[in-house]
């Protein structure tokens, strides 16, 4: 069965993830799409073996059911794919990506026609009419456009180019062989920003690393960080919707510490005001952000799905998730990494400091917050076994910390008296239970790791 997770179908290519399948899926989503008297399709593909194979039999699909298709002149990020469904007054988008997974997999993303992540209930009747139709093929008319250029456009107009000619700066940037090589260098152009950049040709194995913008993946933009004394790295995921940051001393931060920068960036200084969305997994200092700054806030499952849901609702300032994935209300309802990338570095430009020394001001302001993440290979169903367990028992106290309340939105969350909080979170797809946890000590937050790997 072809079941879609928190963010598209994925597989391993050659296994689940083959022509014959991404066809069915194409007939599926056209089938949909004729219900709702659809008539034009957009599809994008990443940097991934067979990535463009598969779009263009996508392509064939959608043409062959009678769709005006359009496809992306050369490999783009989602966020450019996203961009181009609303820009172009598409119906939806395919996105032909696995975007952080290992070299071995691929995936199908679905956009809806507002840029941003299909609904629930459309990924639903997609996957309901897998394998009910047959799958049209043989017409091949369809446009090649490049989504990227305009997509570049757009963001530079959400900047006063000044600030990035105020003094001189050097960015390392890491493409992680993916997507994003060379955009950073096309949106800096003529400013005083040094962009480097690294892992900056296309290698669909990664380099042997998963595309993943996290702490052990990015040794090498570490090092070059402090070789060069540069200001800051970024890196950007496979398909470029996450972000990962270098601070000037090589140490990488925290994307729960990123998710709290750009919502005080975009609500502070960009005065771009709304309600503040974030998951269940998400730092509690957007909790104190939001409070004072007087805006309303909403919690949600992990998945961006979620957020772009409520953005699509009603007028959102910020919103994203633990993994590094950002939405802006002045854009588009995406994560998109690139966007994130450079209003961090608006950000570090603007203060005159250095990443470090902002992280320091806002712990001064709002507490200081350390978050770790740990995925446990678990055998069978020993990962919702527990989490089911927890659900249903009144949980009072955890290694010494008094339990103010239980959310039970998405796992299990433990929040404690003074803000912090341990989640249990077991993965449906796979033997893998999750475990979060975030307090204001990196010790405390230790401590309560192993306590709860201690459940196991």
């Amino acid at each position: 069965m072809i079941k879609f997770g928190t963010d598209g179908y994925r597989a391993i290519i050659g296994k689940d993830f083959t022509f014959d399948i991404v066809e069915k899926i194409a007939q599926a989503q056209a089938e949909s799409l004729k219900e709702r008297k659809a008539k034009k399709v957009v599809v994008g593909y990443d940097t991934r073996f067979l990535s463009e194979d598969f779009a263009f039999t996508v392509a064939e699909v959608f043409s062959s059911n009678g769709f005006e298709v359009v496809v992306s002149k050369g490999s783009c990020t989602t966020p450019a794919l996203s961009y181009a469904v609303k820009h172009l007054q598409a119906d939806e988008g395919v996105m032909i990506t696995a975007s952080h997974n290992g070299y071995k997999y691929n995936g199908y993303k679905i956009k809806g026609g507002y840029g941003g992540p299909a609904t629930v209930e459309i990924i639903k009747d997609v996957e309901s009419k897998i394998d009910k139709t047959p799958v049209l093929k043989g017409k091949k008319d369809f446009q090649i456009l490049d989504f990227t250029s305009n997509y570049l456009e757009k963001l530079k107009s959400y900047f006063d180019y000044s600030i990035f000619r105020q003094k001189e700066v050097k960015l390392i940037h890491d493409p992680m062989f993916a997507t994003s090589i060379g955009l950073f260098n096309r949106l800096l152009e003529d400013t005083f920003v040094d962009v480097i950049e690294i892992n900056h040709f296309k290698d669909p194995y990664f380099g042997g690393h998963h595309p993943e913008p996290i702490d052990k993946n990015l040794s090498l933009l570490k090092a070059k960080v402090v070789a060069t004394e540069a200001d800051l790295g970024i890196a950007n995921d496979g398909d470029s919707d996450r972000v990962g940051l270098v601070s000037e001393s090589g140490e990488f931060i925290s994307t729960q510490i990123l998710y709290a920068l750009l919502l005080l960036h975009t609500v502070r200084n960009r005065k771009f005001k709304g309600s503040v969305v974030k998951t269940v997994s998400t730092t509690y200092l957007a909790d104190r952000i939001a409070k004072k700054e007087g805006l309303p806030i909403h919690k949600t499952p992990v998945g961006f799905k979620y957020v772009a849901d409520i953005m699509l609702k009603e007028t959102v300032a910020f919103g994203g998730e633990e993994s590094g994935g950002y939405g802006f209300g002045f854009h588009i309802p995406e994560r998109d990494g690139i966007l994130s990338g450079m209003l961090l570095l608006e950000m570090v430009m603007l203060y005159g400091k250095p990443i470090t020394e902002i992280i320091k001001d806002m712990f001064k302001e709002f507490g200081e917050a350390y978050y770790k993440r740990e995925d446990l290979k678990v055998e069978g169903s020993q990962g919702l076994d527990l989490v089911k367990s927890l659900r249903d028992k009144d949980i009072k106290e955890f290694a010494g910390l008094k339990v103010k309340e239980k959310d039970t939105t998405d796992g299990v969350k433990l929040i404690f008296e003074d803000d912090s909080w341990l989640l249990f979170r077991a993965s449906g797809t796979e033997p893998v239970l999750r475990i979060y946890a975030e307090t204001p000590s990196l010790k405390t937050t230790e401590d309560l790791i192993n306590e709860a790997k201690k459940l196991i």
